[in-house]
């Protein structure tokens, strides 16, 4: 039988700390979401400033790209490039650059997507928020 990592809740709290923090330096209003690897949400802020609809869009982002155990930008190029059959995906709503899985020694243990501001800042604070367990 094979064991794999998991996120504790202090992982969690270290992942959404550094988040927020990377957001705040950068003076961009996002909601930051981490969910485990079945997509499950561990984690929602949504800091001062953020659209409503960032509440949304974070978790699908982060969804996705647990579910799919890749980035969430890799889905968007996917459509972009004209497989726009892939919208009919069930479950996988989170179709945009944002989401970044957390990976360790080739296993998922969840993501983080992030919503509010360009996709590419996006995926810059999910990353701060990842580096933040040492991944």
């Amino acid at each position: 039988m094979k064991t794999k990592p998991e996120l504790e809740f202090a992982d969690v709290k270290k992942i959404a700390a550094a988040a927020e923090a990377e957001a705040l330096r950068n003076g961009w209003a996002v909601t930051i979401a981490i969910v485990d690897d079945g997509g499950h949400l561990l984690s929602l802020q949504r800091l001062d400033r953020a659209a409503p609809m960032s509440s949304h869009i974070a978790p699908a982002k982060a969804r996705t790209s647990a579910l799919g155990r890749k980035e969430s930008k890799a889905y968007e190029d996917t459509i972009n490039g004209g497989r726009t059959a892939f919208l009919t995906v069930p479950f996988v709503d989170g179709l945009l650059e944002g989401g970044v899985p957390i990976l360790k020694d080739g296993q998922c243990l969840g993501a983080v997507g992030v919503s509010g501001v360009k996709s590419t800042e996006d995926a810059q604070i999910a990353r701060a928020g990842i580096a933040a367990i040492g991944l």
